[in-house]
C-alpha cells in the first residue's frame, strides 16, 4: 500500500472530526481518491503479453490531479506542449505574489481571487510588453498558480514563465530584449508590483468583495532570468499535475506523527517539518482547487489560439521544436513477468471480486 494512502485510513477519522466542517467538496473528493490509489480496495486493469498471453491484474491509480502518484504522464504531456512553444529568445520566471493580510481573503473566495491573480499578473505584464521600448508588441506567458510554500503552508502565487520577446502584428515584426551591461534584465520589478497591486485590488472591488481594514502598500514580484526555459517549466510541472508533495518526501509516520522534508528557499538546505496525522492530512487538502479550475494558461502568441502564427514564427527562426523533446523521459511500458515482453491493457475498470490471478504493482 502507498504510504499516503495509509496515513488517510490511519487519521481519516480523526481528520474528519477536526476538519469536517472547512473541507470543500472538491477536497472531500481528493481525499477520498487518495485513499483508495493503487489499494486494494481499488479496481484493476488486465495487461497481456503480446509474446506469452500472460495476464496479470494491475490496481488502477485513481488518477487525481493531487495525487502524488499520478498524472506522471499528463505532467510530460504538458511540458511537451510549452516545449514545442519554445521561441529563440531569453526566458524569465516571474513571481506573483498575495501579501499574507490578502490570503483569508483568497481562502474564503478561492475561485474568484486565484482567477484575479492569474489575469492581473498576465495583464501587467502586457502592458509592460507593449510600452517597453525594444519590445513594443504583443508577448506570450506560461502562468502557474500555485498555493503552497516549500512547507506546505497557505502560500498562493502565480508562476509566469515569459520570453523577453514580443510580435508587432502591424509592422510583422518580431522583438527581443537585450542584456543592459552585461545583466539579464526585462522589466523593474518594484514597477511590476505597483501595477499587478492597483490591478488586483481593482479586480477585487469590482467583484463586490471586501478588502482587510490594512494590507501593505508594498507587494512584491519576483523575475529573474531562467535561460531558454527549459529548467522553469521542468519546475513547474512537477507539481502541476502531481500534487504538493512526492512521496519519497514523506519520511516517517509513527507514534501519531508524520514527518516530511522540504527544502529551505534561502538557503536551499534539506529541512523537516513533523505534524500530527490530522494536519498533515489538511496541508495537503487545503492547496486541492476548487472542482474544474485550471492551474496553468497560456496567453499572447503562446496561446493555443496562436498555434499558425507560432508556427510560422519558428520556421522564419529556423527553430525546431523537435529536437528539444529529445531528452524527455518515456511512458514507461509494463513487462511480463514471465517472459519480458511488452504488455498491453485489454481491460479496464474491474472489479477486485471479479479479479482472477494475483494483483502485479504497476511500479
Amino acid at each position: 500500500m502507498r504510504l499516503l494512502s495509509s496515513i488517510i485510513q490511519t487519521f481519516e477519522a480523526d481528520f474528519l472530526a477536526t476538519y469536517q466542517n472547512a473541507l470543500l467538496p472538491s477536497q472531500r473528493k481528493a481525499l477520498a481518491a487518495l485513499k483508495q490509489c493503487r489499494t486494494t480496495q481499488s479496481p484493476v486493469m488486465m495487461a497481456q503479453c503480446d509474446g506469452c498471453e500472460k495476464q496479470i491484474f494491475i490496481p488502477h491509480s485513481c488518477g487525481h490531479r493531487n495525487c502524488p502518484h499520478c498524472q506522471h504522464h499528463e505532467s510530460q504531456q504538458w511540458l511537451e506542449r510549452q516545449l514545442k512553444k519554445q521561441v529563440p529568445a531569453e526566458y524569465f520566471l516571474l513571481t506573483f505574489t498575495l501579501p499574507e493580510e490578502l490570503r483569508p481573503l483568497a481562502w474564503q473566495h478561492q475561485r474568484t481571487l486565484y482567477d484575479l491573480m492569474i489575469r492581473c499578473s498576465w495583464e501587467t505584464l502586457k502592458t509592460f510588453a507593449r510600452n517597453d521600448p525594444q519590445l513594443q508588441g504583443q508577448a506570450g506567458a506560461v502562468s502557474v498558480l500555485h498555493t503552497h510554500s516549500r512547507r506546505l503552508d497557505y502560500h498562493p502565487h502565480v508562476h509566469v514563465v515569459m520570453p523577453a520577446a514580443a510580435i508587432d502584428a502591424d509592422e510583422r515584426l518580431w522583438r527581443t530584449k537585450t542584456c543592459k551591461a552585461n545583466k539579464s534584465y526585462l522589466f523593474n520589478h518594484k514597477a511590476l508590483a505597483k501595477v499587478f497591486r492597483a490591478k488586483l485590488l481593482a479586480g477585487i472591488r469590482e467583484q463586490g468583495l471586501e478588502l482587510p481594514a490594512c494590507y501593505p502598500k508594498t507587494w512584491v514580484v519576483d523575475a529573474k532570468s531562467v535561460g531558454s526555459g527549459n529548467k522553469a517549466l521542468v519546475y513547474l510541472g512537477r507539481y502541476l499535475y502531481k500534487g504538493v508533495i512526492q512521496e519519497k518526501d514523506i519520511m516517517a509516520c509513527r507514534d501519531g506523527l508524520v514527518t516530511f522534508r522540504y527544502q529551505d528557499g534561502k538557503t536551499k538546505q534539506m529541512r523537516t517539518r513533523t505534524l500530527p496525522g490530522p494536519k498533515f492530512l489538511w496541508l495537503i487538502l487545503q492547496h486541492v482547487l476548487p472542482k474544474g479550475f485550471r492551474r496553468t494558461r497560456n496567453f499572447g502568441f503562446l496561446h493555443a489560439n496562436s498555434k499558425r502564427l507560432l508556427a510560422l514564427l519558428q520556421q522564419l527562426l529556423k527553430l525546431n521544436p523537435v529536437n528539444i523533446l529529445t531528452g524527455l523521459a518515456k511512458r514507461p511500458q509494463i513487462n511480463c513477468p514471465c517472459c519480458g515482453g511488452a504488455m498491453r491493457i485489454v481491460q479496464t475498470r474491474i472489479p477486485v471480486p471479479l479479479a482472477i490471478g494475483p494483483l502485479a504493482s504497476s511500479g
